[in-house]
C-alpha cells in the first residue's frame, strides 16, 4: 500500500465521491468505499499527465514521491591516502617520547584518514530508522488487513441476515402477544409441575468440579388433576375466551379508508388484537380479583394456584394485556 492509496484511505465516502466526479472517473455510484479507493488510484496513475495540476490532487502526488530519512547522508568522498615520507628516528636512546610525537604533518593527514575510513564503515554498517511515512503506510496496512477479516468473517457468518429476520418476527403484534403468554406460563409451571430430583452427576477431578444434582419436571403429575384443573382455567382465561371474542368481534373487517365511502380489506387480522387484550384483562379481573367461577365450573383452589404462579399476579395479566392492547393501537394508527 503506497501513501497515495493511504490519503485515498482516509477520506470519507462522500469526498471520494466528489473527488471521483471532478478527475472524471465513471460507473462510480454503486461501489463501496474500498472499490471506489481502488477505482480512483488506478485512474488517477493512468491519467497521471492530465491530473497532475489538478489542485484537488496535490496531497495524493505528494505523498507518490520519494521521501527520504531525515536519518540518512549523502555518502562521504573518501580521500585519498596521502603517502607518508618516514623520517629517520633520533638516534640517542634518551628521546625515546620525541619519536613517538608525530613531526610531519602528513603523519596528522594519515591518522585521521584512518579515523574517516573506520567511521564510514561503522556508518554502513549501522541499520537507521525508517521514515514516519513508512511507518504510518505499515500501520494502514495492518489495519486494512484487519478490518477486511472482520467483514469477511462477519459476512459468512450472517449474523446481519439473522438479526434483520429476528426483528421482523418480533416487530409484530402477534409476538408480543405470545411473549406475554410465554412468561404466564413460565410462572405457572414452576407451580403445577415443579422439578424433582433425578440423579447427580459425579465430581471429575480432572476438570475440578463438584457433584452436581439434576432435576427434571415431574412428569406423573399429568395424570393428576392438581396440573389439569389450574393450567384449563389459565388457558381459557388468557387464551381461548380472548381468542373467541377477537374472533367474532372482529372490528378490522369494517375498516374503512379516509373519506369513509367505502370498505377495504387491506391488513385484516382474522383476530382483533384490540379485541383480545380487553376481552383478557376483563376475564381476568372477573376470575382472579372477584371470584368468578363460571357457576360452580372452576375451584378457588385453582383460581388461587393461578393467581399466585403467574409473575405478579392477576395484574401482571391486566399488564400485560395492557401493553397489548397498545401496541394493537398504535399498530393500526401506523397502517393509516
Amino acid at each position: 500500500m503506497s501513501g497515495a492509496a493511504s490519503w485515498l484511505q482516509k477520506q470519507r465516502k462522500s469526498e471520494l465521491s466528489v473527488l471521483a466526479d471532478k478527475v472524471g472517473l465513471r460507473n462510480f455510484e454503486n461501489l463501496r468505499k474500498t472499490d471506489l479507493e481502488l477505482a480512483l488510484d488506478r485512474h488517477i496513475r493512468a491519467n497521471s499527465t492530465q491530473l497532475a495540476k489538478h489542485p484537488d490532487l496535490m496531497p495524493y502526488y505528494s505523498r507518490i514521491a520519494p521521501t527520504l530519512s531525515p536519518f540518512k547522508r549523502e555518502p562521504v568522498a573518501i580521500a585519498p591516502a596521502v603517502e607518508v615520507t618516514k623520517r629517520p628516528r633520533a638516534r640517542r636512546a634518551t628521546r625515546v617520547r620525541e619519536d613517538m610525537i608525530p613531526t610531519d604533518e602528513s603523519e596528522i593527514d594519515t591518522s585521521k584518514s584512518a579515523n574517516d575510513r573506520s567511521s564510514i564503515a561503522f556508518a554502513s554498517n549501522l541499520r537507521l530508522p525508517p521514515s514516519p511515512t513508512v511507518v504510518a503506510d505499515a500501520i494502514d496496512r495492518q489495519a486494512e488487513n484487519l478490518r477486511s477479516s472482520v467483514n469477511e468473517v462477519w459476512d459468512r457468518a450472517g449474523i446481519t441476515e439473522y438479526a434483520e429476520s429476528t426483528r421482523d418476527y418480533l416487530s409484530t403484534v402477534a409476538s408480543i402477544e405470545f411473549l406475554a403468554l410465554m412468561v404466564e406460563a413460565f410462572g405457572l409451571r414452576s407451580e403445577i409441575l415443579p422439578m424433582r430430583y433425578a440423579f447427580t452427576i459425579p465430581a471429575i477431578r480432572a476438570l475440578h468440579t463438584s457433584d452436581l444434582p439434576v432435576k427434571i419436571p415431574d412428569l406423573f403429575l399429568l395424570l393428576t388433576s392438581a396440573f389439569w384443573s389450574p393450567f384449563s382455567l389459565w388457558l381459557l382465561t388468557s387464551l381461548l375466551l380472548p381468542l373467541a371474542f377477537a374472533y367474532f368481534f372482529n372490528l378490522t373487517l369494517k375498516a374503512k379508508d379516509s373519506h369513509g365511502t367505502r370498505t377495504r380489506n387491506v391488513q385484516v387480522s382474522q383476530f382483533d388484537p384490540l379485541t383480545f387484550n380487553v376481552i383478557k384483562a376483563l376475564v381476568t379481573w372477573l376470575v382472579y380479583s372477584q371470584g368468578v367461577n363460571f357457576a360452580g365450573l372452576v375451584s378457588y383452589y385453582s383460581i388461587l394456584t393461578v393467581n399466585g404462579a403467574v409473575p405478579g399476579g392477576y395484574q401482571g395479566i391486566m399488564i400485560g394485556a395492557g401493553i397489548g392492547a397498545l401496541t394493537s393501537i398504535y399498530e393500526a394508527v401506523l397502517r393509516k
